[in-house]
């Protein structure tokens, strides 16, 4: 089973940037990934997603034209830059399959925007 390890987070004022990384202990290079975060109170919700053939991005209408997602199949790791920064983006965040037969969830990195 692939075991994914996300970091990267900490507290940012708002406006500005992190890059998340996640690292998976297998290959990934066939799976579709995505980036996901859970707020306080809230339920879990899709960020960004990359395709693995073709790199082909998507993102939520909340963040896109702020986050780029990419991946580097070389180091089984998918990344995750967020620019422009908000309170609201504040949230844990996930990486997994953007689809199917999930991967066992991994810790999430914590993102704080707050002044």
């Amino acid at each position: 089973q692939v075991q994914l390890v996300e970091s990267g987070g900490g507290l940012v004022q708002p406006g500005g940037s992190l890059r998340l990384s996640c690292a998976a202990s297998k290959s990934i290079s066939i799976n579709s990934m995505a980036w996901y975060r859970q707020a306080p109170g809230k339920e879990r919700e899709l960020v960004a997603s990359i395709s693995n053939v073709g790199g082909i991005t998507v993102y939520a209408d909340s963040v896109k034209g702020r986050f780029a997602i990419s991946r580097d199949n070389a180091k089984n790791t998918v990344y995750l830059q967020m620019n422009s920064l908000k309170p609201e983006d504040t949230a844990v965040y996930y990486c997994n399959k953007w689809s199917g037969s999930m991967f066992i969830w991994g810790q999430g990195t914590q993102v704080t925007v707050s002044s």
